[in-house]
């Protein structure tokens, strides 16, 4: 799985906005697999990974949130130091810029997941593929 499908979703600055944006995506059975949230410019932009895109699409359409849905270059790595680092430097190594990352948890699992916003996910994913095979 080294590409996902991240949404950008841009929502209110003010408290209880961000709960109920993901409460309506788990009351629909939606799991986060990762996130990250941060205020600019006074509004609240988050970027999140969903195991479910589609219902995920319906629950933020029917909120009449402003979103959008791109690809995303992602990697499953042990939870241990250095792994972020061994990941990002392949990237750079292979001359791939990182916008910018993330990273969360899968159910079940005991490995992070790296989420990079990258300027080219065709070739990222590959170098993380690659990268995930040789672990």
């Amino acid at each position: 799985m080294a590409r996902a499908k991240e949404f950008t979703v841009t929502i209110e600055d003010k408290p209880g906005a961000l709960g109920k944006c993901f409460r309506a995506l788990a009351d629909r059975g939606v799991n986060i697999l990762a996130f990250q949230s941060y205020v600019e410019e006074g509004e609240s932009l988050t970027r999140f990974v969903a195991d479910d895109v589609n219902i995920a699409r319906e629950v933020l359409g029917g909120m009449r949130m402003i979103f959008e849905v791109t690809d995303v270059a992602t990697v499953r790595v042990a939870h241990k130091p250095g792994e972020l680092a061994r990941a990002a430097g392949r990237l750079g190594e292979n001359h791939i810029n990182i916008d910018y990352s993330y990273c969360g948890m899968e159910p079940g699992s005991t490995e992070g997941l790296l989420v990079f916003g990258v300027d080219n996910v065709p070739k990222a994913a590959t170098v993380l593929d690659e990268l995930a095979a040789k672990s």
